[in-house]
């Protein structure tokens, strides 16, 4: 598969009272058409920075992209000005949002909300585009799509604004749907379908969708590749396989520890220790050292470079230099693991 993205070192700061905030600090990273690609972290890891900035959304002041490509099939999107950006956004780039009310215009019909991209980008008829918006209801799963189209945000249920929310994203037939944790806000059966609805969806337009999350679970069950943030950077990258089954990085292994389970031997919620470090003054060496209780020397000293373990898979770990002690990991960890290989692991949704 050919590579629909591109984004080469990555840095995003923000200039706040107290100084600069670097929210993003050389993030690389490629997308295939068709793939999904789930970017996992904890709040505050960079994860929604980056997809705003993909979607050309920082807002400057205070926000500014300090460095780094983002191609788009070869075009660099930093390049571009405010109004070109708007003629790709909707058009070649499409974003979901978490809260769908905050997307969604209270004072517009549900109709006249995705005939809007439609007359825009795609230059057709008003009657034309009330045919498609029509069409796109009924792709979401919305009933009775030649009622629904007439309603308002407020008529429809939490879960039903998120299927319109996808409908407006899907308008104009994007290559890139980034989908910015969009079932945070739901209940769990309303996740379930929601996230088959997209699933589908992708098969049928072959679109390549980034998957924003902080949900180990909805991971498992949506992406081809996982990306795993940590203060800014990309700590792991690899397929699920790789991720799930043979995680390298330490901070990777805290948050597969910590995903609640339904496993009956394991009362107890396992945590990461500490917080997050402070990207006014990021850390000297390895950002995660400050809460990894097996950390080395060096990494309070000197910043990992990106190892490669196998032809899809890369970590930025000093645990992967070849003078590097044997550390295994957690023991708790590695039974899970042989559990979900088992098929015996359920996760918490």
């Amino acid at each position: 598969m050919s590579k629909l993205l591109e984004v080469n070192n990555l840095k995003v700061s923000f200039e706040t009272y107290a100084g600069e905030v670097q929210a993003v600090r050389g993030v690389t990273f490629d997308l295939k058409k068709g793939e999904t690609l789930a970017i996992v972290g904890e709040s505050g890891s960079g994860k929604s920075v980056t997809s705003k900035a993909l979607m050309g959304l920082i807002p400057n002041p205070p926000g500014r992209i300090k460095g780094g490509e983002i191609l788009l099939d070869g075009k660099d999107l930093t390049k571009l000005t405010d109004k070109q950006m708007q003629n790709v956004r909707g058009k070649e780039v499409a974003m979901i949002f978490q809260d769908p009310m905050t997307s969604l215009n209270p004072t517009m019909t549900i109709g006249k909300q995705i005939m809007e991209g439609l007359i825009k980008h795609q230059n057709i008829s008003k009657s034309d585009a009330k045919r498609r918006a029509i069409e796109l209801l009924d792709l979401v799963g919305i009933p009775k799509p030649e009622i629904r189209v007439k309603q308002y945000p407020h008529q429809f249920s939490g879960g039903m604004r998120q299927r319109v929310v996808v409908a407006i994203a899907l308008a104009c037939n994007p290559k890139l749907l980034i989908a910015d944790e969009p079932t945070t806000a739901l209940d769990v059966t309303i996740q379930a379908q929601i996230l088959e609805l997209m699933k589908r969806i992708q098969k049928k337009m072959e679109s390549s969708i980034i998957f924003i999350t902080h949900d180990l679970g909805v991971v498992a069950n949506v992406a081809d590749r996982v990306a795993v943030m940590y203060a800014g950077k990309i700590v792991e990258i690899g397929t699920v396989d790789d991720i799930f089954y043979n995680p390298k990085h330490p901070y990777t292994w805290g948050l597969l520890t910590s995903m609640p389970s339904l496993d009956s031997e394991e009362e107890e919620l396992i945590a990461i220790p500490g917080t997050p470090p402070d990207l006014l003054k990021p850390p000297v060496g390895d950002a995660f050292a400050a809460r990894n209780p097996r950390a080395l020397k060096i990494d309070f000293e000197m910043e990992p470079p990106m190892f490669q373990v196998s032809d899809t898979h890369y970590a930025a770990t000093w645990l992967l230099h070849e003078d590097a002690p044997n550390i295994e990991m957690p023991e708790i960890l590695q039974k899970r693991i042989r559990h979900m290989k088992e098929g015996d692991f359920h996760v918490v949704k």
